[in-house]
């Protein structure tokens, strides 16, 4: 837990990983791939953020399956030629200083689209599209394909498929690996009352909509390594207006976390919206904090704090003042791939630098050193 003397360049203990601060790159999607395949691009962009001093580099949402997808140009981790690729980009982290985590994903409902700088569509079986399955069969919304209900053959294929990426994870080269349960995916789907209409176990009260999601976190903590850490990104609340009935919230997703905690998850990165396109979200600057600082204090985890944190003080304070154990940044870092760097010199804490760079550093530094892998 946090601790009163904690600031963003403390280390961060979780199992057997010391991150050497808290700065996280957080997941982003790059739509780049093809046939999941990672590649020059993801290597110099995960690799700049940690010649940039992050202490974790996380991958993007990282494909289960094929049709785990949410376009053909997302990264991939279903089948073992996946794994030189993302293996050579690992090396390169660990060599420069970060540790390393991949997103294991599922898209569900929202598979099977164009990317998104293309108009919002749906992409045909005749161009390679896929059918996208859900708890319920309910669209996003209507530029978004009709979904097929899941069954518990399909749901057992889902399990094996999380479980089967967790091993090629590490095999990879990863530190950890992060459960993607939030921003109207599969499992936020799930959890959600919004998109989840199912009368069997799996769907009405909050312990059968948290069912399927623990199922893949039992197996996922079960097949990564005891050593290593696993952490769960969650969408605290749906932002969803009263009028839409029944939603997922934050009490709710501080009951999640205290079973998440019980499952062994070392992480609650906490992020918030994403399942409806009625949602009314105040975006402002670290507009999500507070969720994080909730389950954080309630439920006695360690979290994560995302969502436009853009200053080294703003970053701090969180830090200090316990809000989260981890500060993830996401657009602030393609703005600036070294932010780490100038908040270290910012907030008068020692950076490491690459040798590379030394001559260009100002203030205390001292050489970046590759760090430690227990996952090796």
């Amino acid at each position: 837990m946090t601790q009163p003397t904690d600031h963003l360049f403390a280390p961060l203990k979780l199992r057997s990983l010391t991150l050497p601060n808290r700065i996280a790159v957080s997941p982003m999607c790059e739509y780049s791939s093809v046939d999941g395949f990672a590649n020059d691009w993801h290597l110099v962009h995960l690799g700049s953020r940690a010649i940039g001093g992050a202490g974790l580099v996380l991958t993007e949402a990282n494909a289960v399956s094929p049709e785990a997808r949410i376009t053909p140009g997302d990264l991939g981790i279903w089948k073992d030629d996946h794994i030189p690729e993302l293996k050579r980009i690992t090396t390169f982290l660990h060599q420069h200083g970060s540790y390393t985590g991949t997103q294991l994903a599922h898209a569900g409902r929202k598979a099977s689209m164009a990317v998104p700088w293309e108009k919002p569509r749906t992409i045909p079986a005749s161009e390679g599209g896929w059918q996208p399955v859900a708890p319920s069969a309910i669209r996003f919304d209507e530029a978004y394909p009709l979904p097929a209900a899941l069954n518990r053959i399909g749901m057992d294929k889902i399990v094996a498929d999380f479980v089967a990426a967790a091993h090629r994870a590490q095999a990879a080269g990863f530190d950890l690996v992060e459960i993607h349960a939030a921003h109207g995916y599969l499992l936020h789907e799930f959890l959600s009352p919004l998109s989840n209409h199912r009368t069997d176990e799996y769907g009405g009260s909050f312990e059968n909509r948290t069912r399927f999601p623990l199922e893949i976190v039992h197996a996922v903590r079960t097949a990564w390594p005891q050593h290593l850490p696993v952490f769960v990104r969650i969408s605290a609340t749906d932002w969803a207006p009263e009028s839409l009935g029944p939603s997922w919230d934050l009490p709710q997703s501080v009951a999640l976390s205290r079973l998440l905690k019980q499952a062994g998850v070392d992480l609650v990165d906490v992020s918030t919206g994403g399942n409806h396109p009625a949602q009314q979200i105040p975006i402002g600057s670290g507009y999500q904090v507070h969720h994080a600082e909730t389950i954080h204090r309630q439920v006695e985890i360690p979290t994560g704090a995302v969502g436009m944190i853009t200053e080294a003080a703003q970053a701090d304070q969180i830090i200090r003042t316990g809000q989260a154990n981890l500060v993830l940044l996401a657009r602030e870092l393609l703005r600036h791939p070294y932010w780490p760097l100038h908040a270290a010199e910012m907030l008068h804490q020692p950076g490491t630098w690459p040798v590379q760079y030394l001559r260009s550093a100002r203030g205390k530094t001292e050489p970046r050193q590759p760090v430690s892998t227990p996952s090796a």
